[in-house]
């Protein structure tokens, strides 16, 4: 079996929810969604890449804003305000563990890296709708490649 080589930070945030009970993943995951804010677009900001868009797997329009700066990805995510609280937790997650990666190590994730984080348990109640965004952030770069 492959082993997959993540990001340090992305791994760092793996191994940090690997530790935690259902209940203290689901308060990180919270707080990983209160603080989406953040990753917001910055205004006036140029883009190599803006794709904003509402998918079927989605309640809101999210958007996806990709900058590369000397081959390393930075994301911003828009997303409206129907966007519910696991989807605004993985954005934070992804934005903050891809923030500075290379092309290739975006294009190399695997959706697994996603359950690692939320649980067994939740990926089965949201089902593949949390795989979203980590799919839209593949297809941003492969777009910009």
């Amino acid at each position: 079996m492959k082993i997959p080589t993540h990001p340090k930070k992305l791994r760092k945030i793996i191994d940090f929810f690997e530790s935690l009970t259902e209940d203290e993943k689901r308060e990180n995951l919270l707080s990983y969604a209160n603080k989406s804010k953040v990753w917001e677009p910055v205004p006036d900001q140029d883009y190599d890449l803006d794709d904003i868009r509402k998918d079927e797997q989605c309640l809101d329009t999210v958007g996806i804003h990709l900058k590369i700066i000397q081959k390393n990805v930075f994301f911003n995510i828009s997303m409206g305000p129907k966007v519910q609280t696991l989807t605004r937790a993985l954005a934070s997650i992804l934005c903050e563990a891809l923030e500075g990666a290379s092309i290739e190590q975006v294009l190399a994730l695997e959706d697994e890296c996603i359950s690692q984080i939320v649980g067994e348990k939740l990926v089965r109640l949201r089902s593949q709708t949390i795989y979203y965004l980590i799919q839209r952030m593949r297809s941003a770069v492969s777009n910009i490649r």
